[in-house]
């Protein structure tokens, strides 16, 4: 894995590498200027072989750039450089939710509804556009906090694991231990993903509410089964509210409603928006239902679909050997196809 103090847009004609943000299996993160605009972004780097460059990828890029929301990271282009596949995304300067939570040791049940109200009108957008992420959690959304003097926005921000379900179904288990569905982890073969989503949501409420995770418990970090033991009590629904933290008997009933074995019995995005808790504070005359007809747009279309797939055919077939150095100052990335956001 290539050391995140490597400059990879060096001599980049439109992106300045500023520093590093973050790491993960597929790669890092970068904050860098758009020196025509001079505004911030983040760039994801996924190394060029072939085991980065999965069926994923391809359709995180194809998923992610058909997208256009105000709660979710903003999609601006893929690139290559010499070793690497380059994702330019909006930035959000405000970090991620599981940090956020984290250093409020939890939030208040106003707080909570304020971003859960924005997960769910950005999974509703999301479904609508046949799009399932399968991968909703704390550490997926981020927070804009560009505006002075206003709460911080919710964005999702990772389409890793997303899926069309105009093009096919979700067959395999994909996710995070804790967060994913209950039918996910007994393997049925086919599973409805906007439910799956559903329920990561109702996990992402239960963390922000009490700071810990439902289907977890104290002293499971030092037991070997800790993914067994959160699995079986995922799929056999057994968490329990704290009692040190009183909330509302409308959230509990909400949270209830959402973690639900049976997925035809699991409260849907359109009946989560006319739920008591969900429209509590919300301007009585908004229509969530018809919210997000001003963003929806035609599915992604076939010729933005065969550019991602070109760029990751020349990603792999021009792919440089390991023993290629980073690109110095004076080196060109090789800009082949560039896929833009709206």
């Amino acid at each position: 894995m290539t050391e995140p103090g490597d400059d990879f847009l060096a001599g980049h004609p439109r992106y300045q590498q500023l520093h590093y943000l973050s790491r993960g299996l597929f790669g890092y993160v970068v904050l860098a200027m758009d020196k025509t605009t001079g505004q911030l972004v983040a760039v994801k780097f996924i190394e060029r072989t072939l085991d980065k460059l999965t069926r994923n990828v391809e359709r995180e890029i194809i998923n992610h750039s058909s997208l256009s929301h105000p709660h979710i990271v903003h999609f601006n282009e893929c690139f290559l450089t010499v070793r690497h596949l380059a994702i330019v995304m909006e930035y959000c300067a405000g970090g991620n939710m599981w940090q956020y939570v984290a250093d409020n040791r939890g939030l208040d049940e106003d707080r909570a509804r304020w971003f859960y109200q924005q997960l769910i009108l950005a999974l509703d957008y999301i479904h609508k556009m046949s799009v399932s992420n399968r991968d909703i959690k704390l550490e997926n959304t981020l927070l804009d906090t560009s505006q002075p003097n206003t709460k911080p926005l919710l964005k999702v921000c990772d389409f890793g694991y997303s899926i069309n379900e105009s093009l096919s179904l979700p067959r395999t288990a994909v996710g995070t231990p804790g967060y994913v569905a209950p039918e996910v982890l007994t393997n049925r073969r086919r599973y409805d993903g906007k439910l799956t989503d559903v329920w990561s949501s109702g996990v992402m409420l239960y963390a922000m509410l009490f700071c810990q995770y439902p289907f977890e418990r104290p002293g499971d970090e030092q037991d070997k089964k800790r993914n067994q033991l959160v699995m079986q009590r995922t799929v056999n629904v057994q968490y329990e509210f704290p009692a040190h933290k009183p909330i509302s008997d409308e959230c509990r009933d909400l949270l209830a409603r959402i973690f639900v074995a049976d997925p035809g019995q699991r409260i849907t995005v359109r009946e989560i928006h006319h739920h008591p808790w969900f429209r509590h504070g919300m301007p009585p005359d908004l229509d969530v239902d018809r919210y997000n007809e001003h963003w929806t747009t035609p599915t992604q279309s076939a010729e933005r679909a065969a550019s991602v797939r070109s760029i990751l055919r020349d990603a792999l077939r021009t792919s440089p050997s390991s023993a290629i150095e980073a690109p110095s100052a004076q080196q060109q990335p090789q800009q082949l196809h560039i896929v833009t956001g709206r």
